[in-house]
């Protein structure tokens, strides 16, 4: 299994064994948004004019990643055609296992200035909010980081004029060594070898082994509610930079546990390291999460 197609075939052939529903039919802008359309209407137990779903795309659509992440994970406001209120929901951000998982393979987006084509993209509820960027076993991962860096900076890309604006994580893959990464504005997303603007991450164990290899990691990382509960819990939105973070293997270990010391009446916690900004975003994001009624 060495070619991209093989390995893109075994990845999809192990998504659907997670019970991720595999859209062939799913192939460019037009099909995408048709398929968000029905998990929008199915979610919010609405039936949208076409003027309406017109209008709706252009209130989510926005070329700001930061601005689509809040946008993602909100209750939001809509006034129909008759003038009655919409309150609505892009997911089920309540229950985020309960959501459509489903995987497309090859997408092209086609926008006027970009005609790029998409290993292998994830939908939570029609929304793109998962890239897989797979190269074949002598091709370093960087190689694909570097390319998505460059999509994101060329003009008309589809990140910024599409539901892919939604998109939250990138992951990138030569089978044998795995990275995932967040999504950013442009200031917040050039790679470098110092990990200065884009930090990466490989998946680890609570014993801190790394887990690199590509079946191993969609084992642990891309089960529907795992995914779900990374995106809902595990990313941050640190407002006073317009950033987006997702924790380190370590700190999502750590976070569980204090919820498990919670849960059990063992007391409470904390979690420090040398990255203070990163923390104290996090550990506020936590505490505000996981904060009971009347504490």
């Amino acid at each position: 299994m060495n070619t991209e197609n093989q390995i893109e075939e075994h990845l999809i052939k192990q998504l659907t064994e997670l019970k991720y529903i595999y859209r062939p039919d799913i192939v460019d802008r037009k099909t995408l948004e048709l398929n968000f359309r029905t998990k929008f209407e199915a979610l919010n137990r609405v039936r949208l004019s076409d003027s309406e779903f017109l209008r709706l795309k252009e209130d989510i659509i926005n070329p700001d990643v930061f601005a689509a992440s809040k946008l993602l994970r909100d209750r939001q406001y809509f006034q129909r055609e008759d003038g009655t209120p919409l309150h609505y929901t892009l997911v089920n951000n309540k229950a985020w296992c309960k959501n459509d998982f489903e995987v497309v393979s090859q997408l092209r987006i086609n926008t006027e200035n970009s005609h790029h084509r998409y290993d292998v993209i994830l939908l939570i509820n029609g929304l793109p909010v998962v890239q897989i960027e797979l190269k074949n076993l002598d091709i370093s991962p960087r190689k694909a980081m570097q390319q998505i860096v460059d999509y994101k900076n060329e003009p008309g890309n589809g990140y910024g004029n599409s539901l892919l604006s939604f998109m939250q994580l990138f992951i990138v893959s030569n089978r044998t060594n795995t990275y995932y990464f967040a999504n950013n504005k442009n200031q917040h997303f050039a790679f470098n070898a110092d990990e200065q603007f884009l930090p990466i991450y490989q998946l680890a164990d609570e014993n801190n082994k790394k887990i690199t290899h590509l079946d191993s990691f969609a084992e642990k990382f891309l089960t529907k509610c795992t995914l779900g509960e990374m995106i809902s819990k595990y990313m941050v939105l640190v407002e006073s930079e317009q950033r987006l973070l997702v924790m380190r293997p370590y700190q999502i270990y750590a976070v569980k546990a204090i919820v498990d010391c919670i849960h059990q009446n063992r007391g409470n916690g904390y979690i420090w390291h040398d990255r203070k900004r990163e923390n104290f975003d996090i550990l506020q994001s936590f505490d505000i999460a996981q904060r009971k009624p009347g504490h």
